[in-house]
C-alpha cells in the first residue's frame, strides 16, 4: 500500500510542478500529468488568460497532450494527476477520453465534480466510469492556490 501512496505522490509532485509554471504566469496555479505504464505522456497547467480560452484547463491541455503522444483519443489505461479537484467540463473530459483514474490533491467544494459538488466520473448512468481518489498531496496543492489569491488581492 505504501508504494502505490509513493506512487501517487511522484506524480502528483509532477503535476504540482506544472501549477507552480501556471503561477509564474499569472494563471490560477493548477497543473496536472497523464500517466500510462509509469510514463508522463501528457502535460498541462491553467493557461485560461495567456490564451483567452475558457476551456484551457490544465486537465484539457494534459489530455490533449497525451492523446497526441499515443495518437488515440482513448486514453484507456492512463491516470490523471492534478492539483484540484477537477470541475464539471473537466471531469466529464476524463469520462470522455476513458480515463481508468483520476488523482488530485486538493477538494473544491464550489466546483469539484468528483465528489465534491457531483461525482461525474463514477455516474454509473455514464458508458464508463473512473477510480477517483482525492487529497494527494492536499496540503500544497490547497496553499499555492490561496497563495496565488492573495497575490492577485495584493495587485487590485
Amino acid at each position: 500500500m505504501t508504494s502505490i501512496k509513493n506512487n501517487h505522490e511522484k506524480w502528483m509532485k509532477a503535476a504540482f510542478r506544472e501549477a507552480e509554471k501556471a503561477f509564474e504566469q499569472d494563471e490560477v496555479p493548477i497543473g496536472a500529468v497523464v500517466v500510462k505504464n509509469g510514463i508522463i505522456i501528457g502535460r498541462g497547467y491553467n493557461q485560461c488568460e495567456s490564451l483567452n480560452d475558457p476551456t484551457a484547463h490544465a486537465e484539457i491541455i494534459a489530455i490533449t497532450s497525451a492523446a497526441n503522444t499515443i495518437k488515440n483519443w482513448r486514453l484507456k489505461d492512463c491516470q490523471l494527476y492534478v492539483t484540484k479537484e477537477p470541475c464539471p467540463m473537466c471531469a466529464g473530459a476524463l469520462v470522455n477520453a476513458r480515463i481508468n483514474m483520476v488523482v488530485f490533491g486538493m477538494y473544491d467544494e464550489k466546483e469539484g465534480c468528483c465528489g465534491s459538488l457531483y461525482q461525474l466520473c463514477r455516474d454509473n448512468r455514464f458508458k464508463h466510469q473512473l477510480t477517483v481518489k482525492g487529497g494527494i498531496m492536499e496540503d500544497p496543492c490547497t496553499l499555492i492556490i490561496h497563495e496565488f489569491f492573495k497575490k492577485q488581492r495584493k495587485k487590485d
